[in-house]
């Protein structure tokens, strides 16, 4: 069992993720632009063969400190090299860096090269000459942070180059991006119901060439003739003729029974004889028939009443005139709702503006990157259009009442968020009593916005019935004064049962979306659980734990999804170690730092108890974050209260800080009250409480409560003066 990496473009690592799951990896979990995996060489030639999404799959070989080039140049050197590449074979180097002292990736591969090359020199005189193309060993270099990982590159090219590829346009499409668009669509799942595929702006036939191969079970590699492993010292040659048999074998079957249902226009008729060209060489010609004719004259073929629209239209960068690309999307969305009620469509739009060009309502949208660029693919479920538009009821004198003040609301913040680059924010909070719920606004970098509504518990004197009338007031009003359709609106209600009120089932649909606040990114889930993963009234006690990070060793614990951690990283910790007792949240942890760039050893995961966790861990950190639940009976744990245990748990953290650290201590317990006499004489404590509110929730002051503890000075944690323990060393 070894590790590897496989990279793609942003906005892939989920899908993936899962393929590579499918593939048969074990122990996956994305990162920024990629997936780390683990299996055997098996399962990375099958990644190299099989991936429709990867870019590139990684062997690391070895990952080492590389603050200077002489580091760089001995890390590179403790590599037994004649383990990988042949003395008269030829290699290239492929370096990036970032956040490094050594930041010329030109000269890093420089070095690198130099380091092997001189190895070889060193035991017997010969060396390995540099192919640039295709050399037998491709070797990858990334430096973060001064941490440099060396890999060999397995795929040697870009596995996006499928290998049928004669002629393309001027702003091809990469093939993984557009398998991407058609696994986003449920290209698949429109397939197996009996739809066709249609591009009505199918340039050099990516999408439908990609369509046709997905759908009849082709490799996307079995037509690569140039691996990176093919001069490897360790290639296994009878393996890897197995899998090619095996995807020939399947190749075969899925084209005999592949449908001939795949249809493809363009305005520019050089354009249709390229894609002609190339669906010859990616050998399914004859199941394409493509035209020239201008994609706002796009018809569904005879015979088919269901399938999807696909297309990659001009964006105004590259191709066509900025100022005539919104009449084109425009025109695109009108001929979809006029003419394919029934079907699905999927635009990847140049930027979120140009999509709000097309007059329909997009089901989902995803941030995906075209080489550089950043667009968004949006979804559409194409529904005929009624006879009549549907009556819609006047709202009732209360419910007017609330979109008087959920108006006011958003007058009030609207320039402050602005201001400060808000996205994601409280908009409403009981603040008529007849409407208990809370509203919160999640916006996304690509203009959409969802909406999380969570009710309150209603008095006992009123009907379930009138509460469940005036919670569907508050889903239309919060939709219409925000512009959210419903399909983007989460809804958590209460039920009542034995015991009195509580919250009813949730649903269970797997489904997150990334969500920016402070330069960082998120992932929340809105639906599946009680909270959705970020706590929208921590956003400035998370920036307070960025501020104090510097240089600190960092320890969060009651870690949940880990944003402290991350805040914490950006703020420049040493390390970050975050502890949680519940497996889905460390995962959910683990994808949010990765998300932000921030993996590998210095950002330890540890599924614990926290007070079990700090009895065992022998570590001292600068700043300690603890954001405990009230409550928490845990069949993995002792019981915990948060008014009763926190003098214990506060004491505790004292025992593992260094001289003159830092605990920031919240809990959302409205009548929590600090036992200051227990702790003074370990602490000096700044109530934070006020200022760690922010503006957006200052009409539930009370909604949590925050402390700033620093340890005395002239006192060790370990016992003694802070200058005799100093003299002494840390760990």
């Amino acid at each position: 069992m070894s590790a590897y990496f496989a990279t793609c473009p942003k906005g892939l690592e989920y899908l993936l993720r899962d393929e590579l799951v499918a593939l048969g990896a074990e122990e996956v979990r994305e990162a920024l632009a990629g997936v780390h995996f683990a299996g055997t060489l098996a399962t990375a030639y099958r990644a190299c063969l099989w991936s429709r999404l990867a870019s590139r799959v990684l062997m690391p070989l070895a990952e080492f400190d590389a603050a200077t080039d002489d580091a760089l140049y001995a890390g590179v050197q403790g590599i037994d090299w004649s383990k990988h590449l042949a003395s008269r074979a030829t290699l290239a180097v492929d370096a990036n860096s970032a956040q490094s002292k050594l930041t010329h990736s030109q000269f890093i591969a420089q070095r690198v090269k130099d380091a092997i090359v001189d190895q070889f020199r060193q035991r017997d005189g010969s060396r390995p000459d540099v192919d640039t193309e295709e050399p037998d060993v491709r070797i990858n270099l990334r430096l973060r942070r001064d941490r440099a990982t060396v890999s060999l590159d397995l795929s040697g090219a870009p596995l996006h180059r499928r290998g049928w590829r004669e002629l393309q346009g001027e702003a091809p499409l990469k093939e993984n991006l557009a398998a991407a668009m058609l696994l986003r669509a449920r290209w698949p799942e429109v397939y197996a119901e009996g739809g066709a595929l249609l591009d009505p702006m199918c340039g050099s036939g990516t999408l439908l060439i990609e369509g046709a191969w997905m759908a009849a079970d082709v490799a996307p590699g079995l037509h690569r003739e140039y691996y990176g492993f093919l001069g490897w010292q360790q290639h296994d040659i009878t393996l890897w003729r197995g899998l090619l048999d095996e995807a020939r074998q399947r190749a075969e079957t899925g084209l005999r029974g592949l449908r001939s249902c795949f249809f493809g226009s363009d305005a520019d008729p050089r354009m249709v004889q390229t894609a002609k060209r190339n669906a010859q060489e990616a050998g399914v010609s004859g199941f394409l028939t493509l035209d020239k004719h201008d994609a706002t004259h796009v018809s569904p073929p005879p015979g088919y009443t269901r399938g999807l629209v696909i297309t990659n239209p001009p964006y105004g960068e590259r191709l066509g005139d900025r100022t005539e690309m919104p009449r084109l999307y425009r025109a695109l969305g009108e001929a979809l709702r006029e003419r394919f009620a029934g079907w699905r469509a999927a635009v990847l739009a140049g930027d979120a503006e140009l999509g709000h060009a097309i007059p329909l309502r997009a089901e989902k949208k995803y941030a995906l990157y075209n080489g550089a660029l950043e667009t968004v693919l949006l979804v559409f479920e194409l529904h005929a259009r009624s006879e009549a538009p549907r009556e819609v009821k006047p709202l009732s004198e209360g419910a007017q009442m609330l979109r008087n003040r959920l108006e006011k609301n958003l007058r009030h913040l609207r320039k402050r968020l602005e201001r400060e680059g808000v996205a994601c924010w409280r908009a409403y909070d009981q603040d008529l009593p007849e409407y208990a719920a809370a509203i919160d606004v999640y916006g996304q970098d690509d203009g959409g916005t969802w909406l999380h509504v969570q009710e309150y518990r209603a008095p006992a004197d009123i009907p379930a019935e009138t509460a469940r009338h005036r919670l569907r007031e508050i889903v239309r009003v919060a939709g219409e004064v925000l512009g959210v359709p419903r399909e983007r609106i989460a809804l958590k209600t209460r039920e009542r049962g034995k015991g009195g009120s509580k919250y009813g089932q949730f649903d269970q649909r797997g489904e997150f979306i990334e969500v920016p606040e402070g330069g960082l990114h998120f992932l929340v889930n809105l639906t599946d659980y009680l909270d959705t993963g970020l706590f929208l009234d921590h956003r400035l006690v998370r920036a307070k734990v960025r501020e104090l990070a510097k240089g600190r060793r960092f320890l969060n614990l009651f870690a949940y999804t880990a944003t402290a951690s991350a805040y914490a990283a950006d703020g420049g910790a040493q390390d970050t170690t975050s502890v949680d007792l519940s497996a889905t949240y460390l995962d959910w942890a683990s994808r949010n730092l990765a998300l932000n760039g921030f993996t590998g050893v210095k950002h330890r995961l540890m599924q614990a108890d926290a007070m079990t966790f700090l009895q065992r861990d022998r570590e001292r950190y600068g700043l300690i974050y603890v954001d405990p639940p009230t409550f928490s009976n845990s069949k993995r744990a002792d019981d915990f209260d948060v008014q009763r245990d926190h003098v214990k748990l506060l004491l505790a953290c004292a025992d593992r800080l260094v001289p003159e650290g830092v605990i920031v201590f919240s809990n959302n317990f409205r009548r929590f009250k600090l036992d200051r006499e227990a702790l003074n004489e370990r602490f000096s404590i700044e109530d934070w409480s006020t200022p760690s509110i922010p503006f957006d929730f200052t009409r539930r002051a009370d909604i949590h409560g925050c402390w700033i503890l620093r340890l005395h000075a002239q006192e060790s944690p370990w016992g003694g003066t802070v200058n005799h323990v100093r003299n002494q060393g840390r760990r």
